[in-house]
């Protein structure tokens, strides 16, 4: 059995308490391996990729799912190389791993450090590779690193609170929703300006169904007055699978609904989004928040990324 559970005051604190609980990663930063210096074998690339993902779930963190200005990244430099008198012939190289935490948009660097790894192989992929894989990510040095890059990026958030929201609510003012919801998604936990992040995400998320219900209506019922048949319908429930069961207009689209389907029967396939009976109407609000989020930030990604400032070019 199916229900139509409206937002309230209570669901909405109840959600920000959930946000607060199953934000998850607390802090997510985006991955970026690029501008690495020759001999770097391409093909080492995504071990490396990998290796920075590795980097961040060993310490709490996780990669962003969608383009972010704050992420991590690792440049290799050769410092030693040495052919060994093996069959076959090996190889081995002692390669030194420099690790950034950075900010993409205003070039900034908040932590690095750097790791020596020894790589053994038959040819320079396989030593580099080697290399790679010998780096240990619970080191010292890189757990310092997170934790100094973490706490700039936190004190970015609060410091900068009041500005961001106030740029979100002016792009959700603007009908931008998925951008305002993009600034405020990422914010993490930890930020003593977290639950006003929250705050103002939860009520530009309700603007956000409330406007796209509002639209999306209004093309249903112009599609189904000019054509009253299934293929009215069919183009009609094109809008209405936008609606939300949570905006303010959901009564009216389902008394359209309902009119529709008592016209074409079961010839127009088509059910109207419900929450289910005794859904986590808070996990589905935090799912709904960042997956806007996430959509809009993979639209964002550069189509290549120089970080160049790192090595001061």
């Amino acid at each position: 059995m199916f229900k139509k559970i409206v937002l309230s005051v209570i669901v909405a604190m109840a959600s920000l308490s959930a946000i607060a609980q199953n934000a998850g990663e607390n802090l997510a930063l985006s991955i970026i391996v690029s501008d690495q210096p020759e001999p770097f074998p391409h093909t080492a690339t995504v071990h490396l990729t990998s290796k920075l993902q590795q980097v961040l779930t060993a310490n709490g963190l996780a990669s962003a799912n969608a383009w972010d200005r704050f992420f991590i990244t690792a440049m290799a430099t050769p410092l030693t190389k040495d052919i060994l008198g093996t069959a076959p012939m090996q190889i081995a190289q002692n390669i030194l791993f420099t690790f950034y935490i950075a900010d993409y948009h205003t070039q900034t660097i908040f932590a690095s450090t750097s790791l020596e790894a020894k790589g053994v192989g038959t040819n320079l992929d396989k030593c580099y590779m080697d290399a790679i894989k010998r780096i240990n990510v619970n080191a010292p040095a890189i757990k310092e690193m997170i934790a100094t890059g973490k706490s700039k990026v936190v004190k970015y958030y609060d410091t900068n609170a009041d500005k961001i929201i106030a740029q979100a609510k002016l792009h959700a003012k603007q009908h931008d929703y998925e951008q305002a919801l993009y600034l405020l998604y990422n914010v993490p936990m930890d930020c003593k300006a977290y639950d006003k992040y929250i705050s103002a995400s939860l009520e530009i998320y309700q603007q956000y169904v409330d406007h796209e219900c509002h639209v999306h209506l209004q093309q249903a019922r112009a599609e189904w007055a000019a054509a009253q048949n299934v293929d009215g319908a069919v183009a009609a429930g094109n809008h209405l699978q936008y609606i939300y069961p949570e905006a303010k207009c959901y009564d009216d689209a389902m008394a359209l609904y309902d009119e529709i389907k008592g016209k074409v029967l079961d010839d127009w396939k088509f059910e109207m989004k419900m929450y289910q009976d005794g859904i986590d109407l808070k996990q589905a609000t935090l799912r709904a928040i960042r997956d806007i989020g996430v959509a809009y930030g993979e639209g964002q990604q550069p189509a290549t990324t120089n970080i160049g400032f790192l090595r001061g070019f």
